[in-house]
């Protein structure tokens, strides 16, 4: 076994404290990963308070991984020692459903093995995550890291990334399209940047917070709008081909919806802890669409990886040692970061 030392949470809403434990030996087709950035989501906080059921402790959260590969299986022909290599928010999958041969592995039907807190169905015990100095994953389910990028700013390229890369690009986001980024957080930045980047022709972005005006405008938008002045809002109804929802509190869609021009589509990646009430005129009227979008699979991330080295994307971030991730954890919740921290996970020496 391969000794592991990180940061884990110990009882629900406990807070997370130094962890001591084992990793498996790697198999013929197993990469091992000296971690070296680790960034924080926020459904990293949902799970260890148990926010979204019942969680397995001690529970070390982390799946926005970018690391070293150290050691490679004897069958491995993808990685080997001293490539930098990321892994996301799943570490495995059936393998054989047609979401899994299909390129689409978060939607694996017997579901995938999250990189954390999830059952490991093929070596038993738990899964722990990158709040750690090391992860032991199948070379399948690892990824390539272009040269050229900060590694520390693309560690959340690994969740807050794809989300919002893979529906801008599934529902064709590009040249000749008004679209709009509701939320400007972690994920909110990045559609932002991905929007921009894809050729957008106008980019509207909707905040709540007149303070960050200014930076939406830095990260891609062309266009600010402040969500509670409704006449501001509605100057804009009937004119968006597509609107990215990164807004995680309750809300009311049907405005948005009411933005969208025939054929629009609206499509949620934000987690509102609360159903969303939805009148069905504002779908009808117009043909319009509501849909959801969930991370991507390993193809359609390792596309988005050498976009972002294509076009010298990553995150904006805050680089905390891991002792202050207990203090990161309640900024988050305050949304007192711009818009990404990430662990230096050689604090952990």
């Amino acid at each position: 076994m391969i000794s592991s030392r990180g940061y884990a949470a110990f009882t629900p809403k406990g807070e997370l404290a130094p962890f001591d434990f084992e990793r498996r030996e790697p198999e013929p087709n197993d990469v091992v990963i000296e971690i070296l950035y680790c960034g924080i989501c926020h459904s990293d906080i949902h799970q260890v308070r148990e926010e979204w059921g019942p969680s397995h402790f001690p529970l070390v959260p982390g799946h926005e991984i970018i690391g070293k590969v150290v050691r490679t299986g004897s069958a491995v022909t993808r990685f080997k020692p001293g490539d930098v290599a990321g892994v996301g928010v799943f570490v495995d999958s059936c393998r054989e459903c047609a979401e899994c041969r299909s390129g689409n592995e978060h939607f694996c039907v017997k579901a995938p093995v999250w990189t954390y807190n999830a059952e490991d169905p093929r070596h038993g015990g738990f899964t722990y995550g990158g709040y750690s100095n090391n992860i032991v994953v199948h070379e399948d389910y690892v990824l390539r890291i272009p040269p050229g990028l900060d590694l520390a700013a693309a560690a959340p390229l690994l969740c807050a990334g794809i989300t919002t890369y893979s529906p801008l690009r599934h529902w064709k986001v590009g040249p000749g399209q008004k679209v709009g980024i509701v939320g400007l957080g972690g994920l909110g930045h990045m559609a932002l940047k991905f929007s921009r980047a894809l050729g957008a022709s106008h980019i509207v972005q909707f905040t709540t917070s007149p303070n960050k005006r200014d930076d939406a405008l830095r990260l891609g938008a062309h266009e600010v709008v402040i969500s509670r002045d409704e006449r501001a809002v509605m100057a804009h109804a009937g004119t968006f081909d597509f609107i990215l929802d990164a807004v995680s509190a309750n809300h009311d869609v049907n405005v948005l919806l009411s933005l969208l021009k025939r054929d629009g589509h609206l499509v949620l990646v934000g987690l509102p802890s609360e159903p969303l009430a939805v009148g069905a005129f504002p779908l009808i009227s117009g043909r319009k669409s509501l849909s959801g979008s969930m991370i991507g699979g390993i193809r359609e991330t390792q596309e988005m990886l050498d976009f972002c080295g294509a076009h010298g994307i990553v995150a904006d971030i805050e680089r905390i040692p891991i002792q202050k991730v207990n203090e990161a954890y309640e900024r988050t919740i305050r949304a007192d970061v711009k818009y990404r921290f990430v662990i230096d996970l050689s604090s952990l020496k």
